[in-house]
């Protein structure tokens, strides 16, 4: 399943590099973009898992930028 997430207050292009990382080693995670300008996720993703997929790609959004949120 692919998802488009809109992000808000994410600071740079280098932490959106991290999170990216950090949620496409999370089990059930195909591929994931974010575009700092765009403020937006591009998630595809295990749908029969996507409530807990979700939860912790945000986790890990703000590992890595505590200010920065998944709507």
């Amino acid at each position: 399943m692919k998802k488009i997430l809109r992000m808000e207050d994410l600071d740079c292009a280098h932490c959106a590099e991290k999170m990216e990382k950090k949620i496409a080693a999370i089990e059930g995670v195909e591929s994931v973009s974010i575009s700092f300008m765009a403020q937006k996720m591009i998630l595809v993703c295990d749908e029969s898992r996507y409530d807990e997929i979700l939860e912790k790609v945000r986790a890990a959004v703000k590992s890595v930028e505590k200010d920065c949120k998944v709507l």
